[in-house]
Parts: structure tokens; C-alpha cells; sequence
């Protein structure tokens, strides 16, 4: 199928670009939504870094801007999907019915099919396979028991997925960070033309959760 992406440069999205791509899909273009606030539906730390993602993918990038209210950004996602010259998009959704169920409603009423290579699959495979298939993720933000300030910045290797398995069993969070316990950006993979290093602009840090704001940098194969 042609199909168009829903890319935040999160790991989910991003790893679902590459597999839809090593399906024999057609990727053309990249929609990011950057919200004015926390989304319910969009991934929002570093989200205008995703454009350089979707460039070193060699996607077309689709800039859309939304206030981040809910539900009313559905309509946000709508006006954008409307818009495709695409059979069908991808979305990077594992467990969150949530964002599945509304992702393939506003698809449905625009005739798009949803491709979702990672829905309802086990979580820790997923890590491994991705760190397999050699995609360098850095952690970007926290938000959960277990996962302290020392995590901001780290690449997750099959370490930091061996950590994750025991803080979920401590304290139930999804190894994935499908929940929000923690957000991605994907540095570099097999599918892009060049890598990047992340320079660190900005770091906050509250009591039990924090963020920290990066610049990609290219950098040569």
C-alpha cells in the first residue's frame, strides 16, 4: 500500500515506518503534530525534532499544529489525514486503545486504511527487536515510580531493558512506556540515510519526573 505516517521520532512510530517499509509499503510522507500542550493523543517532548527524522528517513515532513485539547485535536487529525495522497497510515500504538481507537475512527470516516505493525505484541520483544535491528533510542522524558532523573538521556540497550522488566515488576508500568512512563527519540536506524548525535538544550527535573529538551545534530553513515 502507499501509505503516510503519524511520526512523533518516538521509538513506536519510528520502528513502525521501518517495518512498514520492509513490508514492501510505499512511505511517501510523515504527519507531526506538535501540541501547544500535553496531548492525549500526540507525543509532545522535542516533537519539532521529528522533522529531521522524517528528512533522514527520506519522508516528506507534514507540519500540524494542534492545541492538544481533548478530543477536539481529533479534528486536527482529520483536517491533516484529509489531506494525504495515501491508502493508509501508520500509527505506533502497542496497548493504548485510546489512541488506536480514535486513530482508526477518523481513518474509517476518510476511506484510510491503519497500518499497526506492533499492536497488541509483547512489549519486551518489541525493545529487543528494535535495539536488534540496531535503532539507537534515547530516553527524553520520565513519569513513573522506578525511573529517576538518571534515565534522562540514556540509550536504551538491552541493560536499560533488563532494568525495565524489574521496575515493572515492582511497580507495574509498561516496559514500553505505551502508559507515558517514559518518551523516546530515535537517534539513528537502519532505514536512515544518516544518523544523529542529541545535543541536550534544556533539562528539568520535578521531584518524581522531568524531561529534557534536545537539538539533532546530523551526522555522517
Amino acid at each position: 500500500m502507499r501509505l503516510a505516517a503519524l511520526l512523533s521520532g518516538g521509538k513506536d512510530s519510528t520502528y513502525s515506518v521501518y517495518l512498514a517499509q520492509k513490508e514492501g509499503h510505499e512511505v511517501r510522507d510523515a504527519v507531526i503534530f506538535i501540541p501547544e500542550t500535553d496531548s492525549y493523543m500526540f507525543h509532545r517532548p522535542n516533537a519539532g525534532e521529528a522533522v529531521k527524522i522524517a528528512e533522514a528517513m527520506g519522508l516528506n515532513p507534514i507540519i500540524r499544529h494542534t492545541k492538544g485539547i481533548k478530543e477536539e485535536e481529533l479534528e486536527d487529525l482529520k483536517d491533516a489525514l484529509a489531506s494525504l495522497d495515501a491508502e493508509g497510515v501508520i500509527a505506533g500504538a502497542i496497548e493504548s486503545k485510546y489512541q488506536f481507537e480514535r486513530v482508526k475512527r477518523v481513518c474509517e470516516s476518510l476511506g484510510l486504511a491503519v497500518y499497526t505493525p506492533l499492536w497488541h505484541r509483547d512489549q519486551t520483544e518489541i525493545m529487543r527487536e528494535m535495539i536488534s535491528d540496531g535503532f539507537e533510542i534515547m530516553v527524553v522524558s520520565v513519569s513513573a515510580y522506578g525511573l529517576g532523573e538518571e534515565w534522562l538521556g540514556r540509550i536504551i540497550d538491552e541493560k536499560a531493558v533488563e532494568e525495565l522488566k524489574k521496575v515493572e515488576e515492582k511497580y507495574r508500568i509498561n516496559v514500553s512506556g505505551e502508559g507515558g512512563e517514559y518518551e523516546t527519540i530515535v537517534l539513528d536506524g537502519p532505514n536512515f540515510r544518516y544518523g544523529f548525535q542529541a545535543e541536550i538544550k534544556h533539562r528539568v527535573w520535578k521531584r518524581d519526573h522531568g524531561w529534557i529538551e534536545v537539538e539533532l545534530i546530523p551526522n555522517s553513515k
